[in-house]
């Protein structure tokens, strides 16, 4: 028993240490994540789909300079917002960053909404990249003369599980998860599931912030509105003249896609506000369906501490039990 013992704590001692902090949009995870920084001398590495692409600032509340009080940050401003971004892309960044990190002899903190690219580099998922096949050129036809919501049907049958997890107009991921069964039988959500359960390579603790849901939504709704005080519909304005289209990565983002179509006269400015609002409500929904099926994650329940203060000490208590720090 002590051998086993012993031997559990070697494999602890060998795993590199990696935090994560997630939870839905706008529930606060910036200002919690540089306290946590500062507490155990960290950098971040953010697992956020669009804070990746330069001039993409209001629509994706990206942190400051001044709001990083000095902490460094990876994965932020490094596109432009005409390249591709995907999960491969973000593994090969991400563990960049992390040797980087670890080299500097500091904790990497994973900060970010994003749980499939979470998902990906905590158990060390293989993608690759791959050339683009007949069957997806087929799809992306199909989907340029049907549209997203036709293609995202194609998904009920043979991968519930995704059909409920992917957005519609999250066409480059509908069109992987079609392509994945196609080319192997098999739905690429129990692929994802099998990867997970392998043990983690990493020492990790797994955040969750959470909120009341009616208050969540109502920062939402306030977040949106200081968005389009600030110039939320000029940005997009600038990014359309800076040559992105709307079938572009960078402009599927919430927030972009949905005042798109208000630049180009389809909408009026009203109609597009409330559907950014209800699609950002729903997406906040969508990610905390995904944390709840992660195997071994920490909530954080904002109802149950008095201010950032508190869950910073409860966060640390738990990392010193996993001694992570």
């Amino acid at each position: 028993m002590l051998n086993s013992t012993m031997q559990q704590s070697d494999n602890i001692i060998e795993k590199k240490p990696l935090i994560i902090l997630t939870g839905p949009t706008a529930v606060g995870k910036t200002a919690l994540s540089i306290k946590l920084a500062k507490a155990i001398n960290g950098e971040m590495i953010s697992a956020d789909s669009m804070q990746v692409y330069k001039y993409m600032d209001i629509g994706t509340a990206k942190i400051t300079a001044s709001e990083m009080e000095g902490i460094t940050h990876h994965l932020i401003d490094v596109l432009e917002p005409t390249e591709d971004f995907n999960v491969f892309t973000f593994q090969t960044m991400a563990k960049k960053a992390l040797n980087e990190i670890y080299a500097k002899g500091k904790i990497p903190i994973i900060v970010g909404g994003t749980g499939f690219y979470i998902q990906s580099l905590l158990y060390d998922i293989a993608f690759e990249e791959t050339e683009v096949s007949a069957y997806r050129e087929a799809l992306m036809a199909d989907y340029e003369k049907y549209g997203a919501h036709v293609l995202h049907e194609r998904l009920k049958d043979i991968d519930p599980i995704s059909y409920e997890e992917i957005h519609e107009n999250n066409v480059k991921r509908v069109i992987r998860a079609l392509e994945f069964f196609h080319d192997t039988g098999y739905p690429i959500s129990q692929h994802n599931k099998e990867q997970r359960e392998k043990e983690s390579p990493y020492n990790f603790e797994y955040f969750v912030l959470n909120d009341d849901r009616e208050v969540l939504y109502d920062r939402i709704n306030q977040r949106i509105d200081v968005m389009l005080k600030d110039g939320l519909v000029s940005e997009v304005q600038k990014l359309l003249d800076y040559g992105c289209t709307p079938d572009m990565v960078s402009m599927q983002g919430l927030g972009y896609k949905e005042i798109v179509p208000y630049l180009a006269g389809e909408c009026n400015l009203e109609d597009a506000i409330y559907i950014l609002k209800r699609d950002t409500r729903h997406f906040a929904k969508r990610q905390l369906t995904w944390f709840r099926r992660e195997k071994v994650v920490t909530w954080v329940d904002r109802t149950t501490f008095k201010n950032d203060n508190d869950m910073l000490n409860f966060m640390l208590d738990k990392l010193k039990e996993k001694s992570i720090i």
